[in-house]
C-alpha cells in the first residue's frame, strides 16, 4: 500500500527556488490533526537546495511524493502534480506558506457536511505582519469578511474571493476542470470557470493559513498577475457568462475602476447603453455616447444587465441596497466587479 492510496487528501504543492521557506511548510504538513493526507510536491526546476530539501523529507515520511521537471512555470507544475493526487479531495498549498494544525481536518469536515459544495477555502493571517501595507490589510480583511458560499458567489467579480493556497476541492472537480494558462492569474481562472458552471464554493471561517507576503513572491513577480491581468480575466467571464446574451448593459460608476472594465469589455464587444453616476457634475451628460444618469432613473430604463464598478466596500454595500431596493437581483440583474 502507497500513502497515497489510503489518504483522505492529496495536497499541491508547486515549489521553485523554495529552499528556505519549504522546511517549515511541510513541517506545518506534519503536524495537521488529519494525518490521512499525501503531498505532491512539484519541483518546478529549481536553481537552490529546493529539491535536496524536499528528498530529504520524503525519505523520513513516505507521505511525500517528490516530482522534479524542468522550469516550466507555475501552470505546468500544477497540472503535472494534479495526475498524481490521488485521494478523493485536493488541498492546494504555496511552499512558503504555513497551515494551521487543523486545516485539513476542519476543510475536509465542511466537504463532507455539505455535498452541495464543490470547495471550501479557508480564511488567512498575511505574516510577517510588520510591513504589510495598507492595500494587502484591506485585502485579507476583505477575503476574512467572505464566509458563505452565497458571499463568495456575491463578490467573485470584485477580487479573486478565495486565497489559492487555501483552497480545497473535491478531486472529481479539479480534475475536471484542471489549471490553464490564458496569461492571467490561474487561480483567479480557476475559481471563474468554477462558479460560472455552477460550482459551489465556500468558505470555512477560521484563519486556518498564514500567508506570506514577500516581495519576491510570484503574485509580486510575474506579469500574469499583474491588476491589468484581473481585469482582463473577470472581464472575460463577464463578457461571456453574466453579459452573454446582452451586447449592451448599465454601468454604475465611472471612476478608474470602472473606466478600466468599459475599456476591457469594449474588447468584447460590450458597451455601456448608460453611466450611473452621483457626480452632478457629470449628471446630463455623456461618456462615450453613453447618457449619464442619477440612480434614481433606472427604474424607468428597459432592463439590462447592471454592472456596478465601485472599489470601496461601504459604497458597494449602499449600492447594493439602493439597487435591492428598486427591485434588482443580487447575480441575476447586477453584479460588482472592481
Amino acid at each position: 500500500m502507497t500513502a497515497s492510496s489510503h489518504s483522505r487528501v492529496s495536497i499541491l504543492l508547486p515549489a521553485w527556488n523554495a529552499a528556505q521557506t519549504l522546511p517549515p511548510c511541510l513541517r506545518s504538513l506534519q503536524r495537521q490533526s488529519e494525518e490521512r493526507w499525501h503531498c505532491v510536491i512539484v519541483d518546478d526546476g529549481s536553481q537552490d537546495d529546493t529539491l535536496a530539501r524536499a528528498r530529504d523529507f520524503a525519505a523520513r515520511d513516505p507521505r511525500f511524493e517528490i516530482v522534479s521537471t524542468p522550469h516550466r512555470g507555475i501552470v505546468a507544475a500544477l497540472n503535472t502534480g494534479l495526475q498524481r493526487c490521488r485521494a478523493p479531495l485536493i488541498a492546494r498549498m504555496d511552499a512558503d506558506d504555513l497551515m494551521h494544525r487543523h486545516r485539513l481536518a476542519a476543510q475536509a469536515r465542511a466537504l463532507r457536511d455539505d455535498p452541495r459544495l464543490a470547495a471550501v477555502g479557508c480564511h488567512v493571517r498575511l505574516f510577517p505582519r510588520r510591513h504589510l501595507r495598507p492595500g494587502r490589510r484591506a485585502y485579507e480583511r476583505w477575503l476574512n469578511s467572505l464566509d458563505s458560499a452565497e458571499h463568495v458567489w456575491r463578490d467573485a467579480f470584485i477580487e479573486c474571493p478565495v486565497a489559492h493556497p487555501t483552497l480545497m476541492m473535491r478531486r472529481a472537480v479539479l480534475m475536471d476542470l484542471g489549471y490553464r494558462d490564458c496569461g492571467w492569474p490561474e487561480d483567479y481562472d480557476l475559481l471563474l470557470r468554477a462558479l460560472t458552471r455552477g460550482w459551489r464554493i465556500g468558505v470555512v471561517p477560521r484563519r486556518l493559513l498564514s500567508w506570506r507576503d514577500a516581495p519576491q513572491r510570484l503574485s509580486r513577480t510575474h506579469p500574469a498577475y499583474d491588476l491589468d491581468r484581473f481585469t482582463a480575466c473577470k472581464t472575460a467571464f463577464l463578457a461571456d457568462y453574466f453579459l452573454g446574451d446582452a451586447d449592451a448593459y448599465v454601468l454604475w460608476g465611472y471612476g478608474s475602476t470602472g473606466k478600466a472594465l468599459r475599456r476591457a469589455l469594449l474588447r468584447h464587444g460590450k458597451t455601456p447603453s448608460h453611466v450611473v453616476e452621483l457626480h452632478p457634475g457629470r449628471l446630463g451628460k455623456r461618456i462615450h455616447g453613453a447618457p449619464v444618469i442619477p440612480p434614481q432613473a433606472l427604474p424607468g430604463l428597459p432592463r439590462r444587465p447592471l454592472i456596478a464598478s465601485v472599489a470601496g466596500e461601504q459604497a458597494r454595500g449602499e449600492i447594493r441596497d439602493a439597487l435591492a431596493r428598486m427591485g434588482f437581483v443580487d447575480g441575476l440583474d447586477f453584479v460588482c466587479a472592481a
